[in-house]
């Protein structure tokens, strides 16, 4: 993991045509920051973080969020929130890379 304390999210990101890339870009006790970075059509499945809330800014791109039941679509500037132990997914559906800064508080175990 990189330990950035500033970044331009295009520029320090990654990206795997056979599934979506993440990028570290710094961890603490307190809180993980890093990159979630999707070709056009990829998607991170529905999971939970049972002791961790996660934060998603779209930086650039366009996006489908769920949290349980519900999608919205989220776009540059947007922002989504999946509290610790909610179902949460999230989805390239534009036709361009997305470029997703998210942060876990506290970081999960095992990070």
């Amino acid at each position: 993991m990189e330990d950035k304390r500033t970044f331009v999210p295009r520029e320090v990101a990654r990206f795997d045509s056979a599934k979506m890339e993440k990028v570290g870009l710094f961890q603490s006790h307190s809180i993980l920051v890093g990159l979630n970075c999707f070709e056009p059509g990829q998607k991170h499945a529905m999971h939970t973080h049972a002791g961790s809330d996660k934060v998603y800014v779209v930086s650039e791109g366009t996006a489908r969020f769920t949290l349980g039941p519900n999608s919205v679509e989220l776009t540059a500037g947007d922002v989504a929130i999946a509290p610790a132990g909610e179902p949460h997914a999230l989805e390239n559906v534009g036709r361009t890379r997305l470029v997703v800064v998210v942060f876990m508080a506290p970081p999960p175990h095992g990070t």
